[in-house]
């Protein structure tokens, strides 16, 4: 490890001299990618760097307690010893992570897919629900959300939706929300006050950029109708919506947020390009796809990831174990507590599997 982080650290350096040099400025390209790989390393060179002042703390520490004889200066010693220590380990532990393969999407933007599962006009509802909660989320990250396309059901649910969330490391957090998400309450259309369950699925895609991948126009049907619902002069008056289908796979897109067939057909592409990014992400990782599969589903109730408790107040994470009694505060969108700790156990796997092929 320590081999690697001297060769990080050395790497560094040199990128700071290039980009002091006039023919790299001038370069833009080359630039841009020489300051992209100087903050991938700075927090490693910065970590780096503290743990060998903390190493040679250390070290002094032990040369004072051997050299003097002054008891208060030796007291001085011994805590500056202990603490040194400590901070040690810590930071070898902070080194693990951060020298962990990071996973190129981790940058990208996201395109999200909730779908309506069991339950009826209650998924429905509560589909709605988790939009409004992963929106919430986005704004206190600052993120920007851009709904792509949804299908209401006249009652103020939502059987789909599909939607954008533009920011930086947005895909490095909500990547973990993938999977069938569970709602136990009494229904608004229950007469009888029976508690019941429904479940819905939230899938989490990374933009595709053209460079990733590329769609022979031979292989796509665009069919053009007039949008309907709500909206503005433009619906039923106009072909504006668009509906998408790549003939290979059979994925069918239908957008009609946008009074533009133009800009309605962009995002079509959009979430296609994202569709068969991912289908090739599971060839490519097929252990992960395994796994990931299972937890996306069907949106039946057995295959959930996140409960939803709403008569005790509860959200539950299957996966991690993790029971929070704030469930009103999640459904504004305060989900950092259970991202954090989704994070945490996705890095201590990661470490666990890496220890034991060492």
């Amino acid at each position: 490890m320590f081999d690697k982080l001297e060769d990080l650290l050395r790497r560094f350096e040199e990128i700071q001299n290039e980009l002091s040099e006039p023919t790299v400025v001038s370069d833009q390209n080359r630039f841009r990618k020489l300051m992209k790989e100087q903050n991938d390393l700075t927090p490693i060179v910065e970590a780096y760097t503290e743990y060998k002042k903390e190493k040679q703390n250390i070290e002094d520490s032990l040369m004072i307690l051997e050299e003097e004889s002054d008891e208060e200066m030796r007291e001085l010693a011994k805590e500056e010893l202990n603490a040194s220590k400590e901070n040690v380990e810590a930071l070898e532990q902070k080194l693990k992570v951060l020298l962990l393969p990071k996973d190129p999407n981790d940058d990208k933007n996201v395109i999200v897919e909730l779908r309506a599962g069991t339950g009826g006009d209650e998924a429905t509802l509560f589909t709605a629900e988790i939009y409004r909660m992963y929106c919430k989320y986005a704004e206190s990250q600052r993120w920007k959300t851009e709904l792509i396309s949804v299908s209401e059901n006249g009652i103020g649910g939502f059987k789909e939706a599909i939607f954008m969330v533009n920011g930086a490391g947005a895909y490095s957090k909500l990547k973990y929300e993938s999977g069938a998400h569970r709602v136990q309450r009494v229904p608004v259309t229950e007469s009888q006050g029976r508690i019941q369950t429904s479940a819905i699925t939230v899938a989490i895609m990374p933009e595709a950029e053209e460079v990733d991948i590329e769609i022979n126009p031979n292989d796509c049907r665009i069919d053009v109708f007039r949008s309907s619902g709500n909206g503005g002069q433009c619906v039923n008056t106009t072909d504006s919506a668009v509906r998408l289908t790549h003939i290979p796979t059979g994925i069918v897109i239908s957008c009609q947020d946008e009074k533009s067939q133009l800009k309605n057909r962009d995002k079509a592409f959009k979430v296609l390009r994202s569709k068969l990014y991912e289908l090739e992400l599971e060839k490519a990782q097929s252990a992960e796809a395994a796994a990931r599969k299972s937890q996306v589903g069907s949106g039946d109730r057995s295959e959930k990831i996140r409960t939803y408790n709403f008569p005790q107040g509860r959200v539950t994470d299957h996966r991690i174990n993790l029971t929070t009694y704030n469930l009103d505060a999640v459904m504004n969108g305060d989900l950092q507590k259970f991202i954090d700790s989704l994070i945490a156990a996705d890095q201590a796997e990661k470490l666990a599997a890496m220890a034991e092929e060492n």
